[in-house]
């Protein structure tokens, strides 16, 4: 199933599993996607529900798995399915549903390919085939064909359910800087300007703590960064304080969103360039979710796409440490990868994939992040209808002009600015400086 973030996605396998008798398992990448949604079926009444990750303690673990009948709901990741542990207790239980969300992490042509997911089809066998749901925001064709061979779906009895990707109500700004200065400047006073609350997305960490910094200082305004070397649980506090609205504005990097449950976010910027449309999709999809006017900024500085070449360089393994871990095995490389090297050459030795065909898969998966980073320059450049372009890239055309559509068709800005807010700290600023203001009470300036 396909539907655009922010559409309800949650509440089809919240629905199904309620109404069938057993246990539903719910497979998810994030760990604070699994937390907040977890929290969100115990805050509307459903008590039967858990979360089985590294969050709990050995103990803790050993007591979900030790009383599953008393759940009805199990949040988990690829990773802990792979536990012989885990997967002997699930056997033990009658599976009502079986739902892999975020869908598009098994195929190798998604835009955030999450090797542990290929293993889920041998799992689902190992479940003796449950009813199955898969869900995503941002598939293509190739992508949902991928998912349900991954899965090992029987082609003759799947259904597909295919919506729009798009979102009328949300405008598609994009602007272009020559220098950093003019960026920083652009950034300042489009948030100073803009109704909140937002989230501002970064390819840097460094670079979100630095703006998180730069905007609390001159725009006096509650902002946090949030990314990867943030501790867990100060994620998680974060999180929540940007759900009720104890933070107005999050500079953070791309693990952030996903799956919040926050309805009034009025605008999502990014500030890099994104790697793909289909991640862009995603992220600006957390805006507007209550259906009021929302606004999507892109920002880009001639030179963004670097950021991009060196993370990829930096995300799969070059020939002599592929060469080692084929010598070897992949312990010998365990200390010279990153986390998601040492997750792409583990799989192509599970799978038993050769040495050439694992250079092979490499250098055209590299071929596809360099394709789609492609895509995403044509789409910051073009002077057609960017929600057209957008539309286009999923196989669907644009069926209606929107007043507020993009920034090649024309958009309103002064229906997403705070003009009270802005006027009122303007009197302020006036009235800071006494003399001024007593010159202009007397007509004397």
């Amino acid at each position: 199933m396909m539907l655009p973030t922010g559409t309800g996605k949650s509440i089809c396998y919240q629905l199904a599993g309620y109404y069938l008798e057993g246990l539903a398992i719910i497979v998810s990448p994030l760990l604070s996607l699994m937390q907040d949604q977890v929290e969100q079926m115990k805050m509307k009444g459903e008590k039967r529900v858990v979360a089985l990750n590294s969050f709990l303690s050995y103990e803790e673990k050993q007591a979900v798995l030790s009383q599953l009948s008393a759940y009805h709901y199990l949040f988990v990741s690829p990773e802990m399915l792979q536990q012989e542990q885990v997967l002997a207790a699930l056997k033990q239980q009658k599976i009502a549903l079986f739902v892999v969300d975020e869908a598009h992490c098994i195929s190798q042509w998604g835009y955030d390919f999450r090797p542990d997911y290929l293993s889920l089809g041998a799992v689902r066998a190992a479940l003796a085939d449950p009813v199955t749901m898969a869900l995503t925001a941002t598939a293509t064709a190739a992508v949902r064909k991928d998912i349900v061979t991954k899965l090992q779906l029987n082609q003759d009895h799947f259904k597909e359910w295919i919506y729009s990707i798009d979102r009328p109500n949300i405008a598609l700004s994009t602007q272009i800087f020559q220098t950093q200065k003019e960026k920083e400047a652009a950034l300042i006073e489009t948030v100073r300007l803009q109704k909140k609350p937002g989230i501002i997305y970064f390819s840097s960490k460094k670079k979100a703590e630095e703006i998180a910094a730069l905007l609390a200082k001159e725009l006096q305004i509650k902002v946090a960064a949030y990314h990867g070397d943030v501790e867990a649980m100060d994620r998680m506090k974060l999180q929540q304080q940007f759900l009720h609205d104890d933070i107005e504005l999050i500079c953070a990097t791309s693990a952030f969103g996903m799956g919040i449950n926050k309805g009034n976010i009025r605008f999502v910027l990014h500030y890099h360039l994104p790697s793909n449309i289909e991640a862009y999709l995603q992220e600006i999809g957390r805006a507007g979710r209550d259906g009021g006017p929302s606004i999507a900024y892109l920002f880009y500085q001639k030179g963004d796409e670097q950021i991009h070449h060196q993370l990829r360089e930096n995300e799969l393994p070059e020939d002599d440490l592929l060469e080692m871990a084929y010598q070897n095995g992949i312990t010998a490389i365990e200390e010279q990868v990153n986390e998601v090297q040492y997750r792409f050459v583990k799989n192509q030795l599970n799978q038993g994939i050769s040495l050439a065909d694992a250079k092979k898969q490499r250098n055209e998966l590299i071929g596809k992040k360099k394709k789609q980073l492609n895509e995403m320059l044509d789409y910051i450049q073009t002077a057609q209808c960017k929600r057209a372009e957008l539309l286009k890239h999923f196989g669907e055309e644009l069926k209606q002009q929107l007043e507020n559509c993009c920034q090649s068709c024309g958009i309103n800005l002064t229906e997403y600015q705070e003009k009270e807010r802005v006027i009122q700290e303007k009197t302020q600023e006036e009235n800071a400086d006494w003399q001024a203001y007593l010159l202009k009470m007397f007509n004397l300036c």
